[in-house]
């Protein structure tokens, strides 16, 4: 996949789960404001026991599985 089919799934992705109007305001939030990716990564879930992360990761695999 190159980088402008990427970009082109991305923003339809975001477009049918958040609406045009809150993409727009999730983009131009991420253009503006220092962001940095690997620290937010790296935090994302330090406040989720390892049994709370395996729930959700297996509804998120179950829910992507059954979408295809």
């Amino acid at each position: 996949m190159n980088d402008t089919v990427l970009g082109q799934t991305v923003v339809k992705c975001l477009i049918d789960n958040f609406g045009v109007v809150q993409t727009e305001r999730f983009i131009s939030f991420v253009i503006k404001e220092p962001f940095d990716y690997t620290k937010w990564q790296k935090d994302l879930y330090n406040d989720m026991s390892v049994e709370e992360l395996f729930r959700v990761a297996s509804n998120w695999k179950r829910d992507v599985l059954h979408n295809e």
